[in-house]
């Protein structure tokens, strides 16, 4: 028994902790500025607009800085978690539907608290979705959550497989399929 090695998993240090969680916080916010972004181009050429309105580019950014922070948090404190070992379908999904609420409660807190400290009622301060109807949050949860399954779906692969090969699978040549040419 004494002459067993035990092997002790090594701590990272904190610099490379503090490293590999920024890179994590790049891609999420990379990720939603694309989203954001996207939406706020999809909003000018909606609502006829002839030039970019660059305040709301502006606030697409700050929006996936913190959204990705929120995500970090959410994660770190193991949201949608329950299906890690199901069927991947059943992860990708429960993530992006866990997160989506998550995302949905934060912005609604977010705004009620903005309102509140410049002077406003918490019924004030609650954010015009759409004009803040049932169907005006159920069209931003879906877009939330259709707009989370890619981002759910590359990570939770990547989680399974690994991300040495999914580095592989995406940037190193394959060799052709046979059957295929």
């Amino acid at each position: 028994m004494a002459d067993q090695i035990i092997s002790i998993p090594r701590q990272k240090p904190l610099r490379e902790k503090a490293f590999d969680e920024f890179k994590r916080l790049l891609a999420i916010f990379l990720y939603l500025w694309v989203v954001f972004g996207l939406l706020s181009i999809h909003t000018s050429i909606v609502m006829s607009r002839h030039r970019l309105d660059y305040s709301e580019h502006t606030l697409a950014i700050v929006n996936a800085f913190v959204f990705a922070k929120v995500l970090l948090i959410g994660e770190h404190f193991r949201f949608g978690t329950r299906f890690d070992n199901k069927p991947l379908i059943y992860s990708i999904l429960h993530k992006a539907f866990v997160f989506t609420v998550l995302f949905i409660v934060f912005h609604i807190a977010e705004t009620v608290l903005i309102g509140v400290w410049h002077g406003l009622t918490i019924a004030d301060s609650l954010p015009p979705l759409f004009g803040w109807s049932p169907k005006g949050i159920v069209a931003v949860a879906v877009l939330g959550f259709v707009l989370l399954l890619p981002f759910f779906g590359f990570r939770e692969i990547t989680r399974v497989i690994g991300r040495s090969r999914m580095r592989a699978l995406l940037l190193e040549p394959r060799e052709r399929d046979p059957e295929l040419t």
